[in-house]
């Protein structure tokens, strides 16, 4: 069961950026599986076993970040990440960053957990919108659903050229995005470091969930640029 991170975890993240080496790795492995991959690797566990069965048709899986960054892909920078994070969301045959994703994330500025879908493929994001323009009232039921909370913020990046006007006032924050991110971001202190913190995930991916469902709704619609 996950206790909550020991709050030593904060100065090995702030070590590694700044001595991003082998040798200095080598030296603070135990601290690095202590304080940092166990704790986390019991996080994602608890978190995703919870959704898993409460949501068996989607049949969800979890992944977990290692610190070993490629080695084929340093470009510049040190072999080992400043950060860790896990991820749930339903198994996909291309990369994970293309398809709506839970996640949580430790770094040594703060942490922040969420719904993404970072890169949408423009298809996605074109059925998101005609079905917006068809029937925007169970849409515009969830967006109210986050403009009443204060845990999540809706980011992402707008088209440069608008694709169109949202059908109402509440849509408007969603209707020219490329992707989304509802995201909760929490400086390191107080809740980190102790085991209700896995409640308040399981909590917030909970609230969610139905903006999750609708977007993996979107791949049925007919493709609207045809």
């Amino acid at each position: 069961m996950f206790q909550g991170f020991d709050p030593r975890v904060v100065d090995f993240m702030w070590g590694i950026r700044f001595n991003n080496e082998k040798a200095w790795f080598e030296a603070h492995k135990n601290e690095y599986l202590t304080y940092f991959y166990r704790p986390m690797q019991e996080l994602c566990r608890q978190v995703y076993a919870v959704l898993a069965e409460e949501n068996e048709d989607l049949d969800l899986t979890s992944r977990l970040t290692r610190i070993y960054r490629d080695a084929r892909r340093l470009r510049g920078r040190g072999p080992y990440k400043d950060r860790l994070w896990f991820s749930i969301e339903r198994p996909c045959d291309g990369e994970w960053s293309l398809e709506p994703t839970f996640w949580f994330e430790l770094a040594p500025e703060g942490y922040s957990y969420g719904l993404g879908y970072w890169y949408a493929p423009p298809i996605t994001m074109a059925r998101f919108r005609a079905r917006l323009d068809r029937e925007p009232k169970p849409f515009e039921k969830l967006a109210r659903s986050l403009n009443r909370q204060d845990t999540f913020l809706l980011e992402g990046t707008d088209y440069k050229r608008p694709k169109g006007s949202a059908p109402s006032k509440v849509l408007e924050p969603w209707y020219n995005k490329k992707g989304f991110l509802l995201t909760c971001d929490r400086p390191n202190e107080g809740e980190l470091f102790a085991p209700g913190l896995a409640d308040t995930l399981i909590a917030g991916y909970r609230f969610l969930l139905p903006f999750y469902r609708y977007f993996l709704s979107l791949s049925g619609d007919p493709d609207p640029r045809i």
